[in-house]
């Protein structure tokens, strides 16, 4: 081990070998304190809950229509699930600093902290058990359900189908097949002629293509405006000018529908942007009073020193 000697303040005093670097400091952390407080903490909330839970359900009484409204009761319940895992974690922190024995009101803080941390990844790990436990039975079930619908559904398909095939043949669907097959060719043909001379569901067919391009593009040119003004004429047989004022019609109601459902998004973003906002503040602010809580109780389950006239001994 290389060693390093320090020369005395005076001549002729003793030099002083001390190891190289810094003196290594034994651990001060006890785990199992620290696992103790916390089980304890996720305990005493659990049991608070559960009383909440019991006071809660003795408040309703729907045969007198006695219940509290959903906002009081669901206040309620936030206020006390809040005080139950306040008082869960001043205990835990409590328990931890004292069973760890320390006289040090550092280390006794500092085992409070730990406790906190590890009440909550606990928690974190219990809910999100939970909720996979809850996701799975509802996946479970509403398996099962859409199982035995589809098969009831498959038998009704089967027995339908066995029916129409005792009623129909092959020749009938191919013709029944191409004939829609020829309509919708024969409607797309005629896109750009004279309206009055093609048939209605050629005008249709040219008429929601022009529409989809309005909804598409923002607007028409001119000439896509005529036209579209034509065809209606000509499919409903109205004058030129009635066209004009239901196709103008027609794009007023379009537009309003489209700034009615943009501002319907919008809101729906900022309600959920705040209701995000609101959501994380509230994580925060129960975090921090948790930790809070844990260190009171941590500082008060700290050991004293108290001092004997001769000795000191640790209480």
């Amino acid at each position: 081990m290389q060693t390093r000697t320090t020369a005395g303040a005076y001549d002729g005093a003793a030099a002083a070998v001390l190891p190289e670097g810094a003196p290594s400091l034994p651990s001060r952390v006890s785990w199992g304190a620290v696992f103790a407080g916390a089980v304890v903490a996720v305990t005493i909330g659990l049991m608070l809950n559960a009383l909440g839970a019991g006071v809660g359900a003795t408040t309703i009484d729907a045969a007198a229509r006695g219940t509290p409204s959903a906002s009081s009761f669901g206040a309620g319940a936030a206020i006390w699930l809040l005080v139950s895992n306040l008082i869960g974690l001043a205990v835990g922190g409590y328990v931890a600093a004292r069973l760890s024995g320390t006289a040090d009101n550092t280390d006794g803080t500092l085992h409070g902290l730990a406790v906190w941390g590890t009440t909550f990844l606990i928690s974190a790990v219990l809910l999100g058990n939970l909720v996979s436990g809850i996701a799975s039975t509802a996946t479970s079930g509403a398996s099962g359900l859409l199982g035995s619908v589809a098969s009831g559904a498959g038998s009704a398909v089967s027995a339908a189908g066995q029916q129409a095939a005792n009623r129909t043949s092959t020749d009938t669907l191919q013709s029944v097949a191409q004939s829609v097959t020829d309509r919708v060719q024969n409607a797309l043909s005629g896109t750009g002629g004279n309206p009055a001379a093609m048939t209605s569901d050629q005008r249709k067919a040219e008429m929601s293509q022009l529409a989809t391009k309005r909804v598409t593009d923002g607007q028409l040119p001119q000439a896509d405006r005529e036209r579209l003004n034509q065809l209606v004429a000509a499919e409903y047989n109205i004058s030129p000018q009635d066209a004009q004022a239901r196709v103008a019609q027609a794009e007023q109601q379009a537009t309003q529908a489209a700034r009615q459902a943009e501002e319907t998004a919008r809101r729906a973003a900022d309600a959920a942007a705040a209701g995000t906002s609101v959501a994380a503040f509230s994580v925060f602010g129960i975090m921090l009073l948790g930790a809070i809580a844990s260190v009171l109780g941590a500082r008060r389950g700290t050991r004293d020193l108290l001092t004997l006239r001769n000795s000191q001994r640790v209480a």
